[in-house]
């Protein structure tokens, strides 16, 4: 196998450095944006999926998760009272 090495794709690559995307910047829309397991809006939720859905965020924002266990959701179901 051989690898071109022409000066076209030497000057291309050298032309366009590398953009760290996953840094985010200031300007961007989603700079500070934590990303989440479920819809970012809550406002179609009764007042009480409402809740659990801040508390899932909270808990996620907290741990530093992006998506949680079984374990975990029941965890957070615990924290707002909920029993068996």
């Amino acid at each position: 196998m051989t690898i071109s090495t022409s000066p076209d794709f030497q000057t291309t690559t050298s032309q366009a450095p590398l953009v760290e995307r996953r840094q985010g910047d200031s300007g961007s829309r989603f700079a500070g944006a934590e990303r989440r397991q479920f819809a970012s809006t809550h406002d179609e939720l009764t007042p009480a999926g409402r809740e659990f859905a801040e508390a899932v965020d909270h808990y996620k924002l907290q741990h530093r998760r992006r998506y949680i266990t079984h374990d975990e959701m029941l965890e957070v179901l615990r924290t707002l009272g909920y029993h068996r």
